[in-house]
């Protein structure tokens, strides 16, 4: 009896997964479907799906395959990224609390992009290689030096301390924010414009050349982050249990610590700084799994149907509550559906002390 005790959780556990990643992924499917619908023109859902089957008029085709199915796209995966990104986030430091927006990787990545911006803007316009090349790649290497200079700083005898993480990381976050604060005064008017609204965090016009470099990460990093499953599970126990498991724990949480900060990267660049998706989904997957740890790809499937449903609301909402025909960027709703959670999340750890 006291042997078979352990297992029945452990066997319990991978239906209740299983369901939970496909309930979320059907659901953000259909969430999908139905955004692609709204726009100028609505577009019932049965023509929708034949557009995408082929099998539509062009017209439709046209209006679904182009126009509405990248920026879908692109929030999709955005929403994946993200969502992975901050379950190995939270893992690594066991911390609730630890995500791309709280320890200064979406900042960095920001801080870099909005330099490209404003200084190529200054020469004539952000265009050409600055746009598709330059941003993107300022994103990733921005969010890249931020971790450096995160894991540098949370080390003590040669060892990232997981519980400085967070402390450290706020610390980079603000002085990130700082800098961007001062490049959007540098700027001029447009470039400020322009690049205030990147930093909102949007899906708007939305191309397959946003979609695609995010696409090639989750297909890439996501699987790759799934074969440290075991480790994963044997980090939670803490340091000492995981290297006694035969995880070595250095080089495993550096893998996984690139891993995570080139998919928060990648995300940045390809829709901005999505507020609270890396925060919230890792944590709502877990609790509805009842796991030790958010589970990766429910807390995937999640992050993907959050951003679609915060892009379908921020492009319809307003016009539903008769305010008038005005889209918000995606980060403003994921942001005030986020914050308060947030709020709860600290209060939580403070009950907890």
């Amino acid at each position: 009896m006291t042997t078979a005790t352990p297992v029945a959780p452990v066997v319990m556990a991978k239906p209740r997964l299983v369901v939970l990643a496909t309930l979320f992924g059907v659901l953000a499917v259909a969430v999908a479907l139905v955004s692609l619908s709204y726009g100028t023109t609505k577009i019932p859902v049965s023509e929708v799906l034949g557009a995408l089957l082929g099998t539509g008029d062009s017209g439709t085709m046209l209006v679904v395959r182009e126009f509405r199915l990248p920026r879908v796209a692109t929030g999709l995966l955005v929403g994946i990224a993200f969502a992975v990104s901050g379950a190995l986030l939270q893992t690594l430091s066991r911390n609730a609390l630890a995500s791309p927006d709280i320890i200064g990787v979406n900042s960095g990545a920001s801080a870099a992009a909005v330099s490209v911006i404003v200084f190529a803007g200054s020469a004539g316009g952000v265009s050409g290689f600055a746009a598709k090349v330059g941003v993107p790649l300022a994103a990733i290497g921005g969010g890249l030096l931020a971790t450096l200079l995160v894991g540098l700083l949370s080390m003590q005898r040669g060892v990232v301390d997981a519980g400085r993480v967070v402390l450290i990381g706020v610390g980079v976050a603000a002085a990130a924010n700082s800098l961007v604060a001062w490049l959007l005064v540098l700027g001029d008017v447009m470039d400020a414009g322009r690049a205030a609204a990147w930093l909102a965090g949007s899906l708007n016009a939305r191309s397959w050349a946003d979609a695609t470099p995010v696409a090639v990460a989750v297909v890439v990093l996501v699987p790759l982050a799934m074969t440290f499953g075991r480790d994963l599970s044997a980090l939670v126990l803490g340091d000492d249990v995981a290297s006694s498991l035969g995880v070595r724990v250095s080089r495993t949480r550096l893998a996984l610590l690139i891993i995570a900060t080139l998919l928060a990267a990648v995300a940045t660049a390809g829709a901005g700084p999505i507020a609270f998706v890396a925060l919230v989904s890792p944590q709502i997957a877990q609790r509805l799994a009842k796991a030790d740890r958010p589970p990766l790809m429910a807390t995937a499937m999640l992050g993907g149907l959050f951003v679609v449903l915060a892009d379908l609301v921020a492009r319809t909402g307003l016009e539903t509550l008769g305010v008038g025909p005005y889209e918000l960027p995606v980060g403003v709703v994921t942001a005030a559906c986020g914050a308060p959670y947030l709020i709860h999340l600290i209060g939580r750890q403070q009950k907890g002390r």
